[in-house]
């Protein structure tokens, strides 16, 4: 059983369990900037900064993600068509099988700071040579698309590994809904820039480029808030933060731990339920596009212009709701409503939203439902997911967390690959996302149970 961090750097009453308002004795008097954060979040004293510095963080890593996730759709469906699009998730889990124990034995042997600069330097040079082979005229679609897909798993989830590390459980709990809104406000920009760019440029190798400049700015950022958290920590504290992590591997935490197995089976079947939407609103976005405007060649311009506007647009209304979500709700809900009732939100929603399209796969039905989910999933489940590994060691904020943020979901969209090889038709897929559903709810069921015992 993976012990709990207990060092905290405030005292956190335990009969709360979610977001509590308080003060705590001797607490120095808050400035503008942590009054101001307040209204979104339980800031103290001298948080205000480090949290910003975060939240600017997450905020560039998402702007840059959304950039290369609306560069890789004219690329992927142009080159390879949408089902090939679910055929790759299974090269990148495939690839994870390796990445993640060599992640790992890299964590073992440097400290937390060079782990996730180096990790970011490495993934912002593979952005150049990708656009530079782009624009000399050979295809990268394919290649890109598995490289992005372990890339957006891997630095959002080394980001909030890094935020585990750096904060107390308490803290956490109370810090993460704020840190989130720089998550939400990120996707929000990166969807609106990409729609935007993606018109102007002339490829999509031009927002490879920008990633990669957010990337070299985040490394900075993580300096800057590592040394100032290093300040602030007891001498305990600080000495661990400059070791390196212990041995033991991602799955083999998965393994031992009930508690990370669940939460693991929790990704695995969150991501199936959320691939499967994807596919069938990119099958009927490929639809689309040849009914506009034909498959001959000539056309191809078009269908990658007409392709790359819609998901902007579609990445911007489910990102704008999510970043209101995520300002005005999620703060309160798992403060009043706790972290483990807030499990059953998302599942729920699905498991109706799922039962319509199964009914009437339309796309304009299922652009609503995927706006609703994902606005839901990117707010209010992802500070969720985050918050679940607060009451872990750092072999699993680092090492577990990397396993459950990458390897699962990307197990996941292999899952969903085999599903569309079968050939299900779109309806089918929508009931077996519904099923989906059900599995989903029981897993959120056990990591409440388990949760319950690590933090009463």
């Amino acid at each position: 059983m993976c012990e709990p961090k207990t060092l905290l750097k405030y005292p956190e009453p335990k009969s709360q369990v979610s977001f509590p308002v308080f003060k705590t004795d001797g607490e120095k008097p808050k400035n503008v900037v942590e009054k101001f954060l307040s209204l979104f979040a339980d800031v103290r004293a001298g948080e205000g900064i480090s949290a910003l510095l975060m939240a600017l963080n997450v905020f560039l890593l998402l702007t840059g993600y959304y950039l290369l996730k609306t560069a890789r759709e004219p690329l992927i469906l142009t080159e390879a068509g949408a089902k090939n699009e679910a055929y790759l998730s299974a090269a990148q889990a495939i690839l994870l099988l390796g990445v993640i124990p060599f992640y790992g034995w890299i964590g073992s042997r440097v400290d937390r700071l060079k782990l996730v600069a180096g990790a970011n330097l490495f993934f912002a040079a593979n952005l150049v040579v990708f656009a530079a082979i782009g624009h000399a005229g050979i295809h990268v679609g394919v290649a890109f698309y598995v490289w992005v897909g372990i890339f957006n798993v891997f630095v959002i989830s080394q980001f909030w590994q890094f935020a585990n590390d750096i904060y107390t459980e308490g803290q956490g709990r109370r810090l993460f809904p704020m840190i989130g809104v720089g998550s939400a406000l990120g996707a929000v920009a990166g969807a609106w820039l990409a729609a935007r760019l993606s018109s102007r440029f002339h490829s999509p190798y031009e927002l490879m480029l920008l990633c990669a400049i957010a990337l070299l700015i985040s490394i900075a950022i993580v300096f800057a808030v590592n040394r100032r958290e290093i300040r602030r920590e007891d001498a305990q504290s600080a000495r661990e933060a400059e070791q390196p992590l212990g041995r033991e591997g991602g799955f083999q935490l998965l393994a031992r731990d009930r508690y990370l197995f669940w939460i693991a089976i929790l990704a695995v079947t969150l991501n199936m339920v959320n691939s499967c939407g994807e596919y069938v609103i990119r099958q009927l976005l490929q639809n689309e596009s040849i009914l506009r405007y034909g498959q001959a060649a000539a056309s191809l311009a078009q269908r990658q212009r007409y392709i790359a506007t819609f998901m902007g647009d579609y990445l911007t209304s489910y990102n704008a709701a999510a970043l209101v979500m995520q300002l005005l709700l999620v703060s309160r809900l798992i403060r009043y409503a706790g972290v483990r009732a807030c499990l059953f939100i998302l599942p729920c929603i699905s498991l109706a939203g799922y039962s319509a399209i199964a009914i009437a796969p339309l796309l304009s039905l299922v652009r609503i439902v995927k706006v609703t989910e994902n606005s839901v999933d990117y707010s209010l489940q992802n500070t969720i997911n985050q918050a679940l590994f607060l009451p872990t060691s750092r072999e699993a904020k680092y090492k577990a967390k990397a396993a459950v943020d990458t390897f699962c979901k990307r197990f996941g969209d292999v899952l969903t690959a085999v599903l569309v090889k079968t050939g299900a038709d779109l309806r089918a897929i929508c009931a077996f996302s519904v099923a989906l559903a059900l599995a989903w709810l029981w897993s959120a069921t056990r990591i409440a149970k388990e949760h319950r015992k690590r933090t009463v």
